[in-house]
């Protein structure tokens, strides 16, 4: 389990290293690099998601530590409320740091095919607390800034991370 500590409140993750090992391995890398202490949500669409864990609060990309991943999305995880996927480019093999929290179902981002439009976007755990957070977040006045759409007026901080045995 994993700890996100925000200047909004604690969203706390159950990750799914049986279902997507690699995603997992690669999430608690930066996780336990502190790649992700004050990193920002930088995109916030409401009744979709919200977006983090790349860009610092002046929106400054921050270079990725380790190379993408191979997206597992075929792990039969769907894309619902309050599971934590892997941000990606239109590669569909192009994740690294950056993740999201569905805030609805998204069924649409689930995995349909190994095609470069089927792939989909893996999901590799959930929220078990502070879902209310998620909410939270969600609802923040969005804005452009720096060539970025929707990002929240008042930048809402991951300021650490903590990471918890599960039972």
């Amino acid at each position: 389990m994993v700890t996100l500590h925000t200047t909004q409140g604690d969203i706390v993750l159950q990750l799914y290293p049986d279902q997507a090992p690699n995603t997992v391995n690669n999430f608690l890398r930066y996780c336990r690099e502190g790649f992700y202490q004050n990193t920002v949500f930088h995109r916030v669409i409401q009744g979709f998601m919200i977006q983090g864990g790349g860009l610092t609060a002046d929106m400054q990309q921050k270079k990725g530590l380790y190379p993408s991943i191979v997206n597992e999305a075929n792990n039969r995880l769907a894309n619902q409320r309050g599971t934590i996927a892997m941000a990606r480019t239109s590669d569909p093999h192009s994740a690294t740091a950056q993740f999201f929290i569905n805030t609805v179902d998204n069924d649409f981002l689930n995995f349909r095919s190994e095609t470069a439009t089927g792939w989909g976007y893996c999901v590799f755990g959930e929220v078990m607390e502070g879902l209310t957070v998620i909410d939270q977040i969600s609802q923040i006045k969005t804005a452009h800034h720096s060539g970025h759409q929707d990002v929240p007026v008042e930048p809402i901080l991951i300021t650490g991370v903590s990471l918890l045995k599960s039972n």
